[in-house]
């Protein structure tokens, strides 16, 4: 069983995925922990389905290397085999992503390299782009920069709005966030011979 904990910034679609699939006994992973750096909406998802929750707001804190140990602390009590970042909006410092390596991992809703950062979808239309889609990859020291897990390309279409694109990313972006993790839960369990 992989053990995760999941921080999100909003209002935690893709972990209402995750914790809809791990209610499946089958299903190789346990949310043993959501946290967010506000009081966001998708923390309600966890508490209906009694995952722990915490929250480290980043203005309690002096500077961001006090508020990444504090945040770094919550995640470490819960002893996670995996870290996913799930609509996470604030930028991790070194320290935080070292403390995790090859245990992190970010859903963006571009297909990587192209449109990194907060405005993706936004930026993927004003380019004039064609195609578009979900990355899940381990999460580095840079932004959008840490090794391609998956890949999952969308055409985009004429006319699209930003919302309506970005809506049919989120469909794309959950299943696949669900069958990605599931994929790495049963790659360590092959791994540690169960």
């Amino acid at each position: 069983m992989l053990s995760v904990v999941v921080l999100i910034s909003g209002s935690g679609s893709n972990l209402l995925a995750l914790l809809k699939a791990a209610e499946n006994p089958l299903y190789p992973v346990k949310v043993v922990a959501v946290g967010s750096d506000k009081d966001a909406p998708g923390l309600e998802h966890a508490e209906l389905f009694e995952v722990d929750t915490f929250i480290v707001e980043p203005s309690r804190f002096q500077d961001k290397e006090q508020w990444a140990k504090t945040l770094l602390a919550n995640v470490l009590h819960h002893q996670p085999d995996l870290v996913v970042l799930a609509g996470f909006m604030k930028i991790l410092p070194e320290s935080f992503v070292k403390a995790f390596e090859g245990k992190l991992i970010n859903t963006h809703p571009s297909l990587l390299p192209d449109f990194k950062g907060a405005h993706a979808v936004r930026d993927a239309l004003q380019a004039g782009a064609k195609k578009t889609g979900v990355t899940i990859h381990y999460v580095d020291a840079g932004v959008d920069t840490g090794p391609v897990i998956v890949q999952q390309e969308l055409t985009i279409n004429e006319g699209e709005s930003e919302s309506e694109l970005h809506e049919r990313i989120k469909v794309i972006e959950r299943a696949l966030l669900v069958e990605t993790i599931e994929k790495l839960a049963l790659a360590k369990s092959a791994q540690e011979g169960n």
